[in-house]
């Protein structure tokens, strides 16, 4: 059996390597696609705490769920139960339970008004300081 020389054996490594590295990446998930549309996802972070000690119970969230949300975006959500974490103005952590809710929806200022109702009812209908709204621009396809 004949051996290969070492420089061989090196010269073929780092031919692979050269060419490798300028292959097309082809990954179907790296190139958008045409079917795809430009949208914005709004995760909504509400907060379950009230001013008096207590919470906003499952029932509440459901209710306003149904009364406030799904009115303006009946296409579809999704909501989770969170732990999250804040500090106060006094410097303080406070720790509370935390309702998100993530919609993506056409990035058309009619969503944004919606989205600016939904906010300020939790925060009247909870007396809430505030509502953490992050926004992405993303793509779907459905």
């Amino acid at each position: 059996m004949k051996s290969i020389r070492l420089p061989r054996l090196y010269s073929f490594l780092i031919a692979f390597l050269l060419l490798s590295s300028c292959a097309k990446d082809s990954l179907p998930h790296r190139r958008p696609r045409a079917e795809a549309s430009a949208w914005t996802l709004d995760r909504l972070y509400f907060g379950r705490s009230l001013p008096d000690s207590g919470q906003v119970s499952e029932q509440n969230w459901r209710q306003f769920l149904a009364e406030v949300v799904t009115p303006r975006f009946p296409d579809g959500l999704t909501v989770w139960r969170a732990e999250g974490q804040w500090r106060d103005s006094s410097g303080t952590i406070v720790r509370e339970s935390t309702f998100l809710l993530e919609l993506a929806h056409p990035d058309e200022n009619e969503s944004r008004r919606k989205l600016r109702e939904i906010i300020g009812a939790y925060k009247q209908r909870f007396r809430q300081e505030s509502v953490l709204r992050i926004m992405d621009q993303v793509r779907v396809e459905f």
